[in-house]
């Protein structure tokens, strides 16, 4: 845990620092104390680097944490977010909103976070009128994000000018992010967290399965539904002002549970570190590549995903717990 804590704090200070122009932090530091605030180091670490630094750190913890969560739940390690509706259900409401005010941008953040938590909402609905069980879940997921799918096609066809807020939003990433699309976001991450930490016991007697769980006296569908929801909040909070970037979710809780165990209170805080870690080394790469132009680190998540999955594919243990 301390080697995570330290690649994961050296990488956000390589962040603050490494970019299209060199930022020092010790003068910024300095400067800062004798109250200059005119320099241009001193904005852009202020407003560009900072800002950027915080919401990888933020969005890649809560991802992570959201995919703990949800593999856990459903005892599925290729268990994601977008599993359950939250890609589908922000997708669908930031394009509605980049269609009827397209110059509102200060309400995509919060269009993104509600149609996350609603599309979830919706699937858990569905699922518990058809059964209640992880396969139902699944299914009522997939379900939920072809027809919002098809949503923001017909959104986007009908009003083509919605296509580019959409597009941003769609591959993911943090270029040009500010403290003002952050701070709504971080009461519902720092909630998630606290509540998903404080269940971590009722997580591992899950882990047994529902049986089990009721044997020993936990209502077992009512902690997962609980569960999720904090997974929902988690993940709606990280997607309304970093997009839809896949795979966070999906491999940093199968490599840190390769490094800590099964165990859920270590499997959490080392999913928190390692995503926020891998974000910010991912975002770093997205800016340093091809400098002095910038990749969508939406695009560098994919890149070094889309292998992962194909490797996780092959491994024994696709339909349930490695």
């Amino acid at each position: 845990m301390a080697i995570l804590t330290v690649m994961m704090l050296l990488l956000a200070l390589l962040s603050l620092c490494l970019g299209a122009e060199m930022v020092n932090p010790g003068k910024i530091l300095a400067e800062l104390l004798e109250g200059g605030r005119d320099s241009a180091a001193v904005r852009i670490f202020l407003y560009v680097r900072l800002p950027r630094t915080c919401a990888c750190l933020l969005a890649g913890a809560s991802l992570a944490v959201a995919g703990t969560i949800i593999q856990g739940v459903l005892a599925n390690s290729l268990a994601a977010p977008s599993t359950i509706g939250v890609n589908a259900g922000a997708g669908l409401a930031v394009a509605v909103c980049c269609a009827v005010a397209p110059s509102a941008s200060a309400a995509t953040p919060w269009a993104a976070m509600l149609g996350a938590f609603g599309g979830v909402l919706l699937v858990l609905y569905i699922s518990q009128r058809t059964g209640a069980s992880k396969i139902t879940l699944v299914l009522a997921g997939v379900a939920i994000s072809s027809i919002f799918g098809a949503g923001v096609d017909l959104v986007v066809t009908l009003v083509p000018e919605a296509l580019n807020g959409y597009s941003d939003f769609r591959i993911g990433g943090f270029s040009g992010v500010s403290m003002s699309q952050i701070m709504p976001a971080v009461w519902p991450i720092l909630l998630g967290m606290v509540g998903a930490l404080s269940l971590h016991g009722e997580m591992d007697v899950l882990l047994l399965g529902t049986e089990q769980a009721q044997a020993l006296g936990l209502p077992a569908r009512r902690l997962r539904l609980i569960l999720l929801a904090l997974a929902a909040l988690l993940a709606g909070a990280a997607v309304s002002f970093s997009g839809l970037l896949g795979f966070v979710g999906l491999i940093v809780p199968h490599m840190m549970r390769q490094l800590v165990g099964e165990e859920s209170g270590p499997l959490l805080v080392a999913s928190a570190l390692g995503g926020a870690g891998l974000l910010c080394g991912c975002d770093l790469l997205a800016r340093l590549l091809l400098a002095p132009y910038e990749i969508p680190v939406g695009i560098v998540m994919s890149l070094a995903g889309g292998p992962f999955f194909l490797w996780l594919l092959g491994r024994r243990g696709v339909h349930g717990r490695d």
